[in-house]
């Protein structure tokens, strides 16, 4: 059973796992981060309050995250065509990953900015800075290890979701849990899947903590 084809299925599983769970979680952020300051500056107490705009995306955090991830999945199937042009596969599932990480990392972006010392702020508007500069060179530097730590944090959520999308064909992990651990009742290879997937997320973890700690280090 453990010969050669097995054992190289479960390393290019792992490649493919990491692949779409970072690429997933860069495309998330791309989309997240805006949301995340606008959530920041448009807010009743932000730099440029926007009760219509905040509301707004607000209400579409709450919404794409209250949705269970299999059922986005499945919903978003006509969307992934239109993208990649087909519904199963690694690269078809970074389009789920992304669009249900998203508003989990504007959350997290939104939660970090909120930490930023609002004096620090305060003295950066006193000084002429523009509304861009106050962002990027004031909040989310101040706030920059616990975006890393967010980052961390979303890494290991959306490599969970990439092993539930094995359900529908996702690929990695996950589809080989199912394939062979559930359908076919080879515990011991699904068992192999679930440890590769635990060290994963802990090499992940160890990575974004060290590097958060770095950081921290050279702000004081």
């Amino acid at each position: 059973m453990w010969d050669n084809a097995t054992i190289m299925m479960l390393v290019e599983g792992t490649f493919v796992t990491l692949y779409m769970t970072v690429v997933s979680t860069l495309l998330a952020y791309i989309l997240g981060l805006p949301m995340g300051i606008a959530l920041v500056i448009t807010a009743k107490d932000g730099l440029r309050p926007n009760k219509v705009i905040y509301k707004v995306l607000d209400i579409i955090v709450n919404i794409v995250r209250s949705i269970p991830f299999i059922i986005l999945l499945i919903m978003v199937i006509p969307l992934t065509r239109v993208i990649v042009g087909q519904s199963y596969g690694p690269t078809a599932t970074i389009v789920p990953l992304t669009l249900a990480a998203a508003p989990f990392i504007a959350r997290m972006v939104e939660s970090s900015l909120l930490e930023v010392d609002p004096g620090v702020i305060e003295a950066a508007q006193s000084m002429g800075a523009n509304i861009w500069t106050i962002i990027w060179k004031v909040m989310l530097a101040e706030s920059r290890t616990s975006l890393i730590v967010g980052a961390t944090i979303a890494l290991g959520t959306i490599l969970g979701y990439s092993a539930m999308a094995g359900a529908v064909g996702g690929g990695g992990l996950g589809d080989i849990a199912i394939r062979y651990g559930y359908y076919r009742y080879q515990t011991d290879i699904m068992m192999v899947t679930v440890v590769l997937l635990v060290l994963l997320v802990q090499v992940l973890q160890i990575i974004g903590m060290k590097l958060s700690k770095k950081l921290d280090k050279r702000m004081k």
